[in-house]
């Protein structure tokens, strides 16, 4: 590897040694265990919106309905049909996918304000199911009584019930893997072709390029995505309840793109690390710690368009 190739690859090796040694640098510096898997968790959530809204340019407030699905499908199936973390989190992210490629079709002739609007009333019917069914999911009270299990190999189980640090490290994989495989899709041509739709769609249709099918396609691999962590989330509390499906926690995903620096790729995450680190700490301090939030993110928006990475970027160049 030459030192220009090496320059390159700075960012992704620090972001890595970062996250593959944050069980032991975070409890040094005031966190914890729990708080750093809940970043990993969330940072993967908006960085599955930013394929959609950063590099193919569509805005959705609807996500949280996937990451709800994802949710829910893990919880029930431990709880309903098979006692197994690995067919909890597979059933989960299906039923996610399956939502939006069969959703997808209706909303993606849309465009602006009317496909966030469209996805946001797709998503309140997934809430209102959840609140509503209440013999099934458990309705404003949440779905309980069932937990994340030991992952047994056969040959081997890790404890990942009982250990948050092995839970961690099973989370910090799952995560390895759905964004290697988000980094290989961006640099496809089928990438390419959802940036010059995002940067020029008319141009993109006259160039033959068939617009609705590719951002159809890039809906449904950032829900699929957006249901892993989902599903990942609800192993996180052993817990879910239907504010995973509302609209608000769409939103959150939209600031933690924004704040972190939509159109790249480690953005998102760094958002989710200063959203999730925020609310944390404000939490415990007041009962208004979404004001400050949305103080620091109207601040970010106004000083600073490119997000905190940008920021980051400016002045390492400088």
């Amino acid at each position: 590897m030459g030192a220009s190739e090496l320059n390159k690859q700075a960012p992704n090796i620090f972001v890595w040694l970062l996250l593959l040694g944050m069980p032991f640098w975070l409890p040094a510096i005031g966190g914890y265990t729990e708080l750093g898997t809940r970043a990993v968790v969330l940072g993967l959530a908006a960085m599955s919106l930013n394929f959609l809204l950063g590099y193919t340019g569509v805005l959705s407030f609807g996500h949280a309905a996937y990451f709800g699905l994802g949710a829910y499908g893990v919880g029930m199936t431990i709880r309903y049909l098979m006692p197994s973390t690995i067919v909890g989190i597979l059933v989960g992210t299906l039923v996610g996918t399956l939502a939006a490629a069969i959703i997808g079709p209706l909303i993606i002739r849309l465009r602006g304000v009317y496909f966030a609007m469209v996805t946001i009333a797709f998503g309140q019917v997934f809430f209102f199911i959840a609140f509503r069914w209440n013999s099934v999911t458990g309705g404003d009270d949440g779905l309980s009584g069932w937990t994340r299990l030991p992952l047994d190999f056969g040959f081997a189980s890790i404890d990942i019930q009982h250990n948050a640090r092995a839970f961690y490290y099973f989370v910090l994989v799952v995560f390895a893997l759905s964004v290697g495989a988000m980094a290989w899709l961006l640099r496809s041509p089928f990438g390419r072709t959802l940036i010059a739709i995002r940067e020029n769609e008319q141009r993109a249709r006259f160039l033959g390029i068939p617009v609705d099918q590719h951002i159809w396609i890039s809906w449904v691999i950032s829900c699929c995505f957006v249901s892993v962590a989902g599903a990942l989330y609800a192993l996180l509390n052993n817990f879910i309840d239907p504010r995973a499906l509302y609209w608000s926690q769409s939103g959150d995903f939209v600031i933690m793109a924004v704040l972190g620096g939509m159109r790249s790729f480690w953005g998102p995450l760094i958002g989710a690390a200063i959203f999730v680190v925020l609310q944390d700490y404000l939490s415990s301090q007041t009962e208004n710690w979404m004001s400050f939030v949305g103080l620091f993110f109207v601040l970010v928006v106004l000083f600073f368009p490119r997000g905190v990475l940008g920021v980051i970027r400016r002045k390492v160049t400088s």
